[in-house]
């Protein structure tokens, strides 16, 4: 069995695969612990699922966090007894990246891309819905040719409660109408619909620089919110990104 943790600003991913097969998948808050928390908190997550920690044979690592790496790293190699592939510039990832300056790809929008293509093919648009929402763009030709990086809709809630006064703490879901009713609703409506008319228009266009439509897979801590509501986007693939870590691993092992 193989153990691949991706740590993003916001939540971490944790799944065990079995060969091809996910097996069990976990979301986690992001957060500094010991490499002891992190250690227990990996057993606690095996034993629920009835895995012995003995099956794991290997583990991969990716993160968008530096400041988090030692405690994961270190937590698998303690706990688990297994070493931690980190995925980064080293490694063989088989995608063909067709930007300025292909060092800034972060390691999350690889992982989409890379499970995106072989998954679903190209031409292919991925939108990712965390911290941030960024979408992924590969050519018809299979090779990532850019994307569009905006705020995810909890990024934006928190700026507002930051920077304005009296406004309350919500829940991020969908209001029932546009036109809210109370200052709740209108945050509601102002996060959720505003941020999938957001998406839905990017998307449009670039349907138009690619020439035509194609297919779109939405990801991430808020993609069942998107396609509930999206004109475009109808299909979700919440793990994507471990796919992704299975399949680098997989080429580099």
């Amino acid at each position: 069995m193989l153990l691949v943790l991706d740590v993003g600003n916001t939540n971490t991913v944790m799944g065990i695969y079995s060969g091809e097969k996910l097996v069990g998948h976990w979301r986690l808050t992001s957060k500094k612990q010991t490499v002891d928390e992190v250690g227990l908190m990996i057993l606690g997550l095996l034993n629920s699922s009835s895995i012995k920690k003995e099956n794991i044979k290997a583990a991969i690592y990716a993160s968008v966090v530096p400041s988090l790496d030692e405690m994961f790293i270190e937590g698998v190699k303690h706990y688990i007894n297994v070493p931690c592939m980190k995925v980064n510039a080293t490694l063989d990832t088989g995608l063909k990246v067709k930007i300025k300056n292909p060092a800034e790809l972060g390691a999350d929008r690889k992982l989409n891309s890379i499970a995106g293509i072989k998954k679903y093919g190209a031409p292919l648009i991925i939108v990712d819905l965390g911290t941030a929402i960024t979408f992924d763009i590969i050519s018809p030709d299979g090779a990532y040719i850019g994307g569009i990086i905006s705020p995810g809709m909890e990024l934006g809630m928190e700026a507002l409660f930051l920077h304005t006064a009296k406004l309350p703490q919500i829940v991020l879901t969908a209001p029932a109408n546009y036109i809210g009713r109370s200052t709740i609703e209108a945050i509601q409506s102002g996060m959720v619909y505003g941020t999938i008319g957001m998406i839905d228009t990017l998307i449009a266009g670039v349907f138009k620089e690619l020439g035509g439509p194609c297919r779109v897979i939405a990801t991430g801590g808020n993609a069942e919110i998107l396609v509930a509501y999206s004109t475009i986007v109808k299909d979700v693939d919440s793990w994507l990104a471990l796919d992704g870590m299975r399949i680098i691993y997989e080429r580099n092992r």
